[in-house]
C-alpha cells in the first residue's frame, strides 16, 4: 500500500512538474511574443494631397473626379453633410465635409470647405465661412506594400479607442472579462449544460483572452489539445498584461471582413471600410454592427447579408440598452435607422508607380520593413496625370494592332517629380513595366545631344551656320554605313537648326562625327545618361538603347536650361505615429551652358510648330509654345515622342516586345499617345527665358549675314554672346513704307514688329526666335 501511494505521489509530482514545466514555457513565449511588434502592417502609399488656391487652374470634373478617388460621398443637400468624407455640388460650387488628415508634419482637422470653380478656375475659397488662401485635401492611397499575410489594420492605441465600443465588445463577448482570470469557468459550465440539452455544439465559452490567444499563438482547429493549450496560453496573458492591454491588442487583432485578397483586421480600419469614419465618429448603431460582425464577419457580411447584418446589429443594440449603455431614446433612435454602409471603394492601385516607389524605396529599406513596419510614403503621383496618361494610350490603342504596346512616363517641369508612369497598356496589370525596363533603340530622341555639342562651341556652330546635308559613308566595326534621310533626299546646304527641325539624319550624323563621338556623349552624360562603349558612329542616329524614365531624366534637363535635378518619386517617409524617418529634398546640378540649351530649346519648339512635330497641333494649341521632338527606330520598330509645356514633360514610347515593325513614325505613334495625354491636364505656355549669355542680332536669313532691318524677311536670332556674325550686307533703301524697325534684343516672347510676306524658312526663324 506504502509503495502504491509512494508512486501516485511520484506520479501527481511528475505531472505538476510536467504541467509547470508547460507553463513556464508557455509564459515565456508570450512574454517574448509581445515583446516583438505584434502586427505587421503594411505600408501605405500616398498620392500627392491636392492644393486649392483662388485662381487655380481646375474644372469642377476634375475636383469630382479627385474627390471620386478619395471616395467622397456626394449628397443632396448641405444638411446631409453629417458625416466626414462627403459633400454637395450644385453646378460649379461645392462643399466639403473634408476628413481630418495627418501628414506627419501638419496636421487637417475636421472642417468644412466651400468653393467655387467659375471658367476652369477657383474663384472663391472658404474654410468654416473664412476666406482662405490655400487649403488642401487628404491624399488618395493609391497602393499599399503588404505583409504575406495579407492582413491590413489601422492600429489604435487604448485612448483613441470609444469607451462605448469596449462596454459593448464585453457585454456581447465576454460578460465577466474584468472578474476572469482568462478562463471563464462558469461560461465553460454553461455552455456544456447548454451543448448536451441541445444534442449539438451550439454555444461557445471562450473569453476575449482566449480569443486573443488562438489568434496569436494556435492553430484554428477544434480539438481537446487546442482548448488547453489555450487555456494555458489564456492565463499567461492575464498574469502579464492589464485588462485594458488585452483589451486594445483584442479591438486591433479581430478580424472584421475580407476586401478581395485583403483581410480587414480591426475595429480601426473595420470602421473606415464599411461606413468610411475613424473609430471615433461611429454612432452606436454602427458599433453594434460592427461588434455584431464578430459572431461571423461572413455570415453576417452587411454588403451581402443586409438582412442578417440588421438583425444581429439590432439584438447587440438591444443587449447595450440592457447594460444601461443606450437610454431608451437613443435605442429607438438608433433601431430605426439603416445600416448606413457605404459602398466598396475601389482600391486605386496604380502598379506601374509603385513599381518605381518600392524600387527607389529599397534603397535605404528592407523589403521586410516596407511589408510590416506600417510606414506612410508620400509621392508626388497625382491621380489625375495619372488616369489622364492611362486614357490617352487606351484611346491610341483602341482598334489598333494587338500587339502594340506602350510606355509613358510624366514628370513635373519644374521639381522633376514623376507625376504618372504608364508601363503598358493594361494599367492594372501587374507585368513588364515598359516604362522602367523596355530598353529600346531611341532614334531621333538623340539628336537634340549632337547639335547641343555644336552650340556649346559657338565660335564654330551657330543656330544659322550652314551645314551639309549630302551623302554619307562610313566604315565602322568593318562594315561600310550609308545612313540615308526619313524622305529618301538630301537636302544639301541649310542652316544648322533646320536640319534638327525637319530631323534630317545625314547631316547630323556629319555633324556629329565633326564634333567627335566622344564630345556629343560627354554631352549626353551631363543631360542625365551615358551610353555603354564603345561608341559607334550609329549611336548619333539613337542606335543605342534606353528606357522611358532615362530619356525622360534627359529631356528634364534641356527642359530646365541645363540644370540636372534627378527625378523624384518619393517626398517624405514617415512612422505610423508621425515621425519623419526621411525626407527628400531638391537636388540641382548646372551641368550645361543655359544660353546652349536656350537655343536647342527654341529649335525643339520650331520642331512642334514646323517639323515632324506639328501633327501635335491636332491635341494642343500652338499657343502652348510645346517644345519636343520624335523618334522612330529602323523598320519602324520603336515610335518616340519626348516634350515639355511650361510646367510639364512627357515621354511617350510605342513599340511591340517582339521587336517586330509597328508601321508607325514617331509622328504617327507616340506622338499622338502624347497630345491625348496633355490635352487632358492642365499645362502653361512655355516661356523661354534668355540667359545673360545670349544676345540677339539681325540676320539676312538668305545669306547667315547681318542686316540692318530693311532687307526682305529680316529676323531676330538669338546667339551666345559673341558669336553672332560680324560681316553686315549692303544695306538696301529703305521701303516705301517705314515701319517699326525690329529691336535689336527683343524679350524672350516678344515678336519683331517689321512683318514682310516671308518664304517658308523665313516664316519659321519669326515665330521660332520671337
Amino acid at each position: 500500500m506504502k509503495i502504491l501511494r509512494r508512486l501516485v505521489i511520484v506520479l501527481v509530482l511528475c505531472v505538476c512538474m510536467a504541467f509547470g514545466g508547460y507553463a513556464y514555457r508557455i509564459n515565456h513565449q508570450v512574454a517574448e511574443r509581445f515583446k516583438e511588434r505584434l502586427w505587421d502592417v503594411p505600408a501605405n502609399v500616398y498620392a500627392r494631397p491636392m492644393t486649392l488656391y483662388p485662381g487655380m487652374q481646375l474644372s469642377a470634373k476634375s475636383l469630382g473626379q479627385e474627390l471620386d478617388l478619395l471616395g467622397y460621398r456626394r449628397v443632396g443637400a448641405q444638411k446631409q453633410l453629417t458625416v466626414p468624407g462627403t459633400y454637395t455640388r450644385y453646378h460649379g460650387r461645392f462643399v466639403l465635409n473634408c476628413r481630418p488628415f495627418d501628414f506627419g508634419v501638419q496636421q487637417r482637422p475636421l472642417r468644412r470647405m466651400e468653393l467655387t470653380i467659375s471658367g476652369g478656375r477657383i474663384t472663391q475659397l472658404k474654410t468654416e465661412g473664412r476666406n482662405i488662401d490655400m487649403e488642401q485635401l487628404d491624399p488618395v492611397v493609391i497602393g499599399q506594400f503588404y505583409p504575406s499575410s495579407m492582413e491590413d489594420r489601422i492600429l489604435l492605441d487604448s485612448e483613441d479607442i470609444p469607451a462605448l465600443l469596449k462596454k459593448t465588445i464585453v457585454a456581447v463577448e465576454d460578460k465577466n472579462f474584468y472578474s476572469h482570470y482568462g478562463v471563464d469557468f462558469k461560461s465553460i459550465f454553461r455552455a456544456m449544460v447548454i451543448n448536451i440539452r441541445q444534442g449539438r455544439f451550439t454555444q461557445g465559452a471562450s473569453t476575449l483572452t482566449q480569443q486573443l490567444a488562438k489568434n496569436f499563438f494556435l492553430s484554428p482547429e477544434k480539438t481537446f489539445k487546442r482548448k488547453i493549450s489555450e487555456a494555458f496560453v489564456a492565463a499567461a496573458i492575464e498574469r502579464q498584461f492589464t485588462k485594458e492591454e488585452i483589451l486594445e491588442a483584442y479591438i486591433n487583432e479581430v478580424y472584421l471582413g475580407q476586401d478581395g485578397a485583403r483581410a480587414i483586421h480591426g475595429f480601426g480600419l473595420g470602421a473606415q471600410f464599411y461606413f468610411g469614419k475613424s473609430l471615433g465618429l461611429l454612432s452606436p448603431g454602427e458599433t453594434a454592427l460592427l461588434v455584431g460582425m464578430l459572431k461571423g464577419p461572413s455570415f453576417y457580411n452587411p454588403r451581402v447579408h443586409p438582412d442578417r447584418a440588421l438583425a444581429r446589429r439590432n439584438i447587440v443594440l438591444g443587449l447595450m440598452a440592457d447594460q444601461d449603455l443606450l437610454s431608451s431614446a437613443q435605442l429607438t433612435k438608433s433601431l430605426g435607422r439603416p445600416l448606413g454602409i457605404i459602398p466598396v471603394s475601389r482600391q486605386w492601385r496604380f502598379p506601374f508607380y509603385l513599381d518605381l516607389v518600392k524600387r527607389r524605396l529599397l534603397d535605404a529599406y528592407r523589403e521586410k520593413d516596407l511589408k510590416t513596419m506600417g510606414l506612410r510614403i508620400f509621392t508626388p503621383l497625382d491621380p489625375l496625370v495619372q488616369l489622364a496618361a492611362e486614357k490617352g494610350v487606351a484611346d491610341f490603342m483602341a482598334g489598333r494592332n494587338a500587339k502594340l504596346q506602350a510606355g509613358v512616363v510624366v514628370a513635373s517641369g519644374a521639381t522633376n517629380e514623376i507625376q504618372a508612369v504608364v508601363g503598358g497598356k493594361q494599367p492594372e496589370y501587374k507585368g513588364f513595366n515598359r516604362a522602367l525596363d523596355a530598353k529600346r533603340p531611341i532614334g531621333s530622341l538623340v539628336k537634340p545631344a549632337v547639335y547641343l555639342s555644336a552650340l556649346e562651341r559657338p565660335e564654330n556652330y551657330t543656330l544659322v551656320t550652314r551645314i551639309n546635308d549630302g551623302p554619307v559613308s562610313l566604315t565602322s566595326g568593318g562594315r561600310l554605313w550609308k545612313p540615308m534621310n526619313f524622305d529618301k533626299k538630301f537636302h544639301g546646304e541649310l542652316p544648322l537648326y533646320q536640319a534638327l527641325v525637319h530631323s534630317y539624319n545625314t547631316s547630323t550624323v556629319k555633324l556629329g562625327m565633326d564634333i567627335g563621338l566622344e564630345t556629343v556623349f560627354a554631352t549626353m552624360a551631363q543631360l542625365g545618361f551615358k551610353p555603354a562603349a564603345p561608341l559607334v558612329p550609329a549611336m548619333l542616329l539613337g542606335s543605342f538603347e534606353m528606357t522611358p524614365v532615362q530619356v525622360a531624366q534627359v529631356y528634364h534637363t534641356l527642359a530646365s536650361g541645363g540644370f540636372y535635378t534627378p527625378s523624384r518619386v518619393i517626398n517624405a517617409v514617415y512612422t505610423p505615429d508621425g515621425e519623419t524617418l526621411q525626407r527628400y529634398p531638391l537636388h540641382i546640378e548646372q551641368h550645361l551652358d543655359p544660353g546652349a540649351v536656350f537655343l536647342v530649346a527654341k529649335t525643339l519648339q520650331a520642331v512642334v510648330r514646323e517639323g515632324t512635330g506639328k501633327s501635335l497641333s491636332r491635341w494642343l494649341s500652338p499657343d502652348l509654345g510645346i517644345a519636343g521632338k520624335t523618334g522612330t527606330t529602323n523598320d519602324l520598330r520603336d515610335t518616340w515622342f519626348a516634350g515639355f509645356s511650361g510646367n510639364r514633360l512627357a515621354v511617350v514610347w510605342v513599340g511591340r516586345d517582339d521587336n517586330k515593325s509597328t508601321g508607325l513614325t514617331g509622328a504617327s505613334g507616340a506622338l499622338q499617345v502624347f497630345g491625348r495625354i496633355m490635352s487632358r491636364i492642365p499645362n502653361t505656355p512655355l516661356v523661354l527665358t534668355p540667359p545673360e549669355n545670349i544676345e540677339w542680332a539681325v540676320i539676312n536669313p538668305k545669306t547667315g549675314r547681318r542686316t540692318n532691318g530693311n532687307a526682305p524677311g529680316a529676323l531676330a536670332v538669338p546667339f551666345i554672346r559673341g558669336s553672332a556674325p560680324v560681316v553686315f550686307d549692303p544695306v538696301p533703301d529703305p521701303p516705301a513704307e517705314v515701319k517699326t524697325p525690329i529691336p535689336a534684343s527683343p524679350g524672350p516672347d516678344k515678336q519683331p514688329a517689321q512683318k514682310k510676306k516671308p518664304r517658308y524658312l523665313i516664316d519659321w526663324l519669326k515665330d521660332v526666335f520671337k
